[in-house]
């Protein structure tokens, strides 16, 4: 979500970061297809929490097809405008939608128990609230529905990790499923109340 949190040690993303974050070189060792396909199908109504510039966005919305629809939430405005810009030339806008959250909730309490698939990928730990994010992420999902969460390996120690996984479980979201991705730390999380 490249937002500021409580703690000191929190901070945003540069906004100039959001490039290199967008880059199809990325894909060479975080394939967005191979990573969301099966998670994701059409017709489904997906959160994209910190989506930045959309690496992700981008092929959720070709996942999700013309009848499901991609709700992309970031603390920069200035990211959401160059997503909206990339997914205008991909002719995908019509299946996006951006929101500007803040850095102490998602704002998204309009959507709770409407979505069914979350994507927290590379942005929790940049969270100052850990617990309400989960909290708020468990509101939005539809019983029974899924967040794939990952985190950086090289941001993210496993100790760090495994008390996220905590606060989720703590929040109404049990680990359904360990996920594989390249340098990530990755669990797929279920909401279960």
């Amino acid at each position: 979500m490249r937002r500021v949190g409580k703690a000191k040690h929190q901070r945003v993303c540069p906004f100039w970061v959001g490039y290199f974050l967008a880059s199809p070189i990325r894909a060479l060792f975080h394939d967005p297809d191979g990573i969301l396909a099966p998670h994701v199908s059409s017709g489904m109504h997906v959160l994209d929490v910190g989506s930045a510039m959309g690496f992700f966005s981008l092929p959720l919305a070709r996942l999700v097809g013309p009848g499901g629809r991609v709700i992309c939430v970031d603390v920069q405005e200035k990211m959401l405008r160059g997503l909206k810009r990339r997914a205008r030339r991909a002719n995908l806008a019509e299946r996006i939608e951006t929101r500007v959250c803040d850095p102490d909730s998602l704002r998204v309490a309009d959507l709770a128990s409407k979505i069914d698939f979350v994507l927290a990928f590379a942005v929790v730990h940049e969270i100052g609230d850990k617990a309400r994010f989960f909290k708020e992420v468990a509101g939005v999902l539809k019983s029974g529905c899924r967040l794939l969460f990952a985190e950086p390996r090289g941001h993210v120690s496993k100790a760090a990790f495994e008390e996220s996984l905590r606060l989720a479980k703590e929040n109404g979201l049990e680990e359904a499923a360990s996920a594989q991705i390249a340098r990530s730390r990755a669990a797929v999380l279920e909401r279960v109340r």
